[in-house]
């Protein structure tokens, strides 16, 4: 079933978080995520792969962004093979992402925080609101470095177009 609704995203970059403080605080899950071609129409194709406890889920996602906190967003559920099908249509000027997402309670609110093997000492962590002027309360254990939602090299599609040139540039490929 598709689902397709208006995100709106804030997004942080913040300090690394102390891990032990996160295995206690969070729920964790392990996701992979290779963006495709673009498809037709524009908007930016992404597989997703996230395993929490054991279970994998597979995604295919269509976003499209209509301003710096405001994407439409297509999302719906696929089976491994549909995902493999997916897999073979990747965007060849980006690499795939593998990161570990930090889902974070605090005050009726839940924070994803974002956790790279690239950065050693930051991470992304982002929220969806209601509304656009919706304020946030933030966790006082997270260190917050700035907001980054109208800065594109922080979005998830440029990391990964980041991490592809680094790549080649020293010498290695997928």
């Amino acid at each position: 079933m598709e689902r397709e609704a208006f995100e709106i995203e804030r997004k942080f970059l913040i300090r690394r978080p102390d891990e032990r403080w996160l295995a206690e605080n969070t729920d964790r899950s392990e996701i992979v995520q290779t963006y495709l071609i673009r498809p037709e129409g524009g908007g930016r194709a992404r597989v997703r792969k996230r395993t929490q406890d054991g279970v994998t889920v597979y995604t295919h996602t269509v976003k499209q962004r209509v301003n710096d906190l405001r994407a439409l967003e297509a999302e719906r559920e696929i089976d491994a093979e549909e995902y493999a099908r997916l897999l073979l249509k990747a965007d060849p000027k980006r690499e795939t992402l593998i990161k570990t997402r930090c889902c974070l309670p605090y005050h009726g609110q839940i924070f994803e925080i974002d956790l790279y093997p690239f950065w050693e000492d930051q991470a992304v962590m982002e929220i969806e609101l209601t509304d656009e002027t919706q304020t946030v309360d933030f966790p006082p254990e997270i260190k917050l470095i700035r907001e980054v939602s109208s800065e594109r090299e922080f979005s998830n599609a440029s990391l990964a177009k980041w991490l592809a040139e680094t790549n080649a540039q020293k010498g290695r490929t997928r």
